[in-house]
């Protein structure tokens, strides 16, 4: 992972979001981390990752009750905070 700091970040803002598409990129301030910058793709690819574990971990859990797998859903989208 490339590693920016904060202030040539902000100068190179547009090379930072070419980069990003091909890896993600640190940003730092005074070295420490303080950031990462995903493409749009992998953000999304990770929000079902989290989607799919709450999903097994739901079914796993016994506590589904009598709700459907559409409302199961819908509470785990509303938990880990995606759009609907």
């Amino acid at each position: 992972m490339q590693a920016y700091t904060s202030s040539d970040a902000k100068r190179e803002f547009g090379e930072v979001l070419i980069k990003s598409q091909v890896s993600p990129v640190s940003v730092t301030r005074n070295g420490k981390p303080i950031a990462v910058i995903v493409s749009e793709r992998e953000y999304q690819d990770l929000k079902r990752q989290i989607l799919r574990a709450k999903l097994i971990e739901g079914e796993q859990s016994g506590d589904a009750g009598l709700l459907s797998m559409d409302e199961i859903k819908l509470k785990a989208r509303q938990k880990v905070g995606i759009d609907i």
